[in-house]
């Protein structure tokens, strides 16, 4: 482990899917954590299963709140973000305000501080192949990474970018294991789309492996399976189908700002042309 027990650690979006396992991660072996977040009563029901964290109750749009987080911190895992595809459609500014003011109001404040190591953050597959609002939005905050690097070189500015994580928020596994079990109709978009997946574990891991390893702010990208939507479907099925039940499914076709397949960066196969799980596989994590 690379960071310090000495220091103190900001979480933004410590309270999430991904942002609670990484508190989870890192408090039982000693480290000083502070988590920020907007949902007050997540905050207090992570203090009352951490007690020694700090928690800071607020929105990564408003600057103070930020300079607030910051102070007496030495890294920052910036995991807070808006991430419904879909939504972002129809809320770009709301999406903004998250994926790229916030992300701004972060790297601002680093140029403040001498005393910060690193500020890394989570991307995703969607700004490889930009097809909508959400994508682009990390995107941007990519580049802006890259930007702050070459003002203020003594820190480290990283990335980690990645495809689904599964059962993550807003994940179709969650919608499509309650509704199988309630043997309800399904939405799908399209059973031909591919997506990258990988679990919780492995997205915690990469985070460390790019604080280790990567020498630059570029997005620092693994290796990673996919699967055909149509695969997960039938593993899903056959793992969470109410006994008796009929598989119901209704196709809408692919949303706005979504992609038939995806792609991690020029360098790897697209989510069409990778290794793929198979169906027994997906049964064993799903």
């Amino acid at each position: 482990m690379i960071l310090d027990k000495n220091k103190k650690y900001l979480i933004t979006g410590g309270t999430g899917f991904l942002g609670k396992k990484l508190v989870n991660y890192l408090v039982p072996k000693g480290y000083q954590i502070r988590v920020l977040c907007r949902d007050e009563a997540k905050l207090v029901y992570l203090k009352e299963e951490y007690p020694n964290i700090e928690i800071i109750s607020g929105d990564i749009s408003n600057k103070y709140t930020i300079m607030k987080a910051m102070k007496d911190i030495n890294g920052i895992f910036h995991l807070a973000a808006f991430k419904y595809v879909d939504l972002a459609e129809t809320e770009p500014i709301n999406c903004t305000r998250s994926n790229i003011i916030g992300s701004l109001n972060i790297l601002e404040e680093t140029l403040n501080r001498d005393d910060i190591d690193f500020v890394i953050a989570t991307s995703t597959d969607k700004a490889a192949k930009v097809a909508g609002i959400y994508g682009a939005s990390k995107l941007i905050m990519e580049k802006l990474f890259e930007e702050y690097q070459y003002i203020k070189p003594n820190i480290k500015y990283r990335i980690v970018r990645y495809g689904n994580v599964l059962y993550s928020t807003g994940s179709v596994l969650y919608k499509w294991k309650r509704l199988l079990q309630l043997d309800k109709e399904l939405i799908v978009t399209d059973l031909n789309c591919t997506r990258f997946y990988w679990t919780v574990d492995e997205a915690i891991y990469l985070i460390f492996d790019c604080l280790k390893l990567a020498n630059s702010p570029k997005p620092y990208v693994p290796e990673m399976k996919s699967i055909i939507l149509k695969d997960l479907l039938k593993a899903m099925s056959k793992k969470y189908l109410k006994k008796g039940g009929t598989l119901k499914i209704k196709e809408i076709g692919l949303r706005q700002g979504e992609n038939l397949h995806e792609s991690l960066d020029k360098n790897h196969k697209n989510s069409l042309e990778s290794e793929k799980y198979t169906i027994d596989e997906i049964i064993t994590f799903i």
